[in-house]
């Protein structure tokens, strides 16, 4: 078994499904990490999965897996580097084989991957039909007749579990994102998992690293207000974490983009609902005290981050369909484009009731004029566009309802208003998230090596 070290650097490979490939390339090259860690789960990503795999059982994990591993398993192995990721999303599994595959092929002949399992809890939840959901206090059984998926957001101890096993991966489901980055702290430190001002350190690191780039400067840049150097290739964050809980959060010096103490100040309050009680499967975080130093160009100390016991509970997020949202836009161009765009949606509203279609939800913005904060700030209205594209958009649990919203816009083209151009229809089924909280005794998590140590 391998002896805690004094220090270990982490990096982030990735803050969500579809971010970039070549930072973490970059990083696992030249970054001199231990460890390499991929989030890549939103709310909706483990349901979404769940429907792919209904499709093809050797699926379910995350679509950019595949490539991924390609890119970065060869510095990785050069290097030493152990990679923890909840890719798995609905199927840890399958994605453990497509790795050794993509391993094999790369001409590492045994990959031995640790699976872990135990976050998809629909069983337990279906035999608990009386738990509340948190958005509104009713039953979770109000929802089973159209359940998806129902995971939990597990902890950081269950990374430890896969790391202890020896394998170069750790592959999972659904796993809280700090709790991917304090769960290699757990592992190459030696902390203990009450030892919570530790705790509190360690998932106050794998807060701020969880998004990647919106650390470094990605969600911060604004033009000639908050600039950063060479926006194009912003290279992902680091953490340097000590054995008594020193944090100094990092990017490469000649990456892209910036590192200092107003992005790691935005990123901090980042979600963060409660800055005093940010809940997660290890502890509850409490930032308030949190400071930010500059330690030099692109590398910044964190203190101050506190930590209560854990709840005991998870969270479970429950996916379920939700009907279909269809959709349609069309551009309207040069004088009284507005007016145009106007009497466009009369129609279409018009249209669909002559058709007989009701919808619980409709939504028409003119984007540029009214989609984030309707048509008038205040009393003071906005000029009148030169050119305003309509979208509107209806759900309905009846698909051919949904469908008509995007057909209707698109027969503006020919049938009026005059100047209308550029149209396009969609329709996507739903899938939506509630949340509730299972006692921790009833999930059974197990971890398994896939292929031999």
């Amino acid at each position: 078994m391998q002896s805690p070290k004094s220090s270990i650097r982490v990096g982030t490979g990735a803050g969500f499904s579809d971010d970039r490939i070549e930072p973490a390339v970059d990083l696992a090259e030249r970054g001199k990490l231990d460890y390499l860690v991929f989030e890549c789960l939103a709310e909706r990503t483990i349901a979404r999965e769940n429907l792919t795999r209904l499709k093809n059982p050797e699926l379910g994990y995350t679509p950019y897996l595949v490539e991924r591993f390609q890119a970065v398993l060869p510095a990785c192995t050069k290097n030493g580097i152990r990679i923890v990721t909840n890719m798995g999303a609905a199927n840890p599994l399958g994605a453990a084989r497509a790795v050794r595959s993509v391993a094999k092929a790369l001409g590492i002949a045994n990959l031995p991957v640790a699976v872990v399992t135990g976050d998809d809890v629909a069983d337990i939840v279906r035999r608990n039909p009386q738990l509340p959901l948190m958005e509104n206090g009713e039953p979770v059984e109000s929802l089973l007749p159209r359940m998806a998926s129902a995971n939990a957001y597990l902890g950081a101890d269950v990374i430890n579990e896969g790391l202890a096993t020896g394998a170069p991966v750790v592959m999972t489901g659904r796993v809280a994102d700090p709790s991917l980055f304090l769960g290699t702290m757990l592992h190459g430190l030696g902390w203990r998992y009450d030892d919570y001002p530790k705790l509190a350190a360690g998932t106050l690191a794998g807060h701020m690293m969880e998004c990647a780039a919106q650390l470094t400067g990605g969600c911060f840049i604004d033009p000639g207000k908050k600039d950063c150097d060479d926006a194009v290739n912003i290279g992902f964050p680091y953490g340097d974490i000590q054995a008594n809980g020193s944090l100094v959060l990092g990017k490469l010096e000649d990456s892209g983009g910036r590192l200092d103490v107003m992005t790691c100040t935005e990123q901090v309050l980042y979600e963060m609902h409660d800055p005093a009680s940010y809940i997660t499967p290890d502890c509850i975080l409490d930032i308030t005290d949190v400071e930010f130093a500059q330690d030099s160009r692109h590398r910044v100390l964190a203190t101050g981050a506190k930590a209560r016991p854990r709840t005991p509970t998870y969270k479970v997020v429950v996916g379920y369909h939700d009907g279909y949202i269809g959709e349609g836009e069309v551009g309207y161009a040069g004088p009284n484009a507005l007016a145009r765009a106007k009497l466009a949606e009369k129609i279409v509203r018009e249209r669909l009731r002559q058709r007989g279609f009701t919808y619980p939800e409709i939504r028409v913005d003119y984007i540029g004029m009214s989609s984030l904060h309707g048509m008038g700030v205040g009393d003071q209205k906005r000029p009148e566009p030169y050119e305003v594209r309509l979208r509107i958009a209806a759900r309905s649990p009846d698909r051919k309802a949904a469908l008509a919203v995007g057909f209707e816009v698109r027969t503006l083209h020919v049938n009026g208003p005059s100047g209308g151009g550029g149209g396009s229809n969609a329709i996507r089924e739903v899938l939506a998230v509630k949340s509730i909280l299972i006692p921790r005794t009833l999930v059974k998590t197990e971890v398994a090596v896939e292929g031999a140590l």
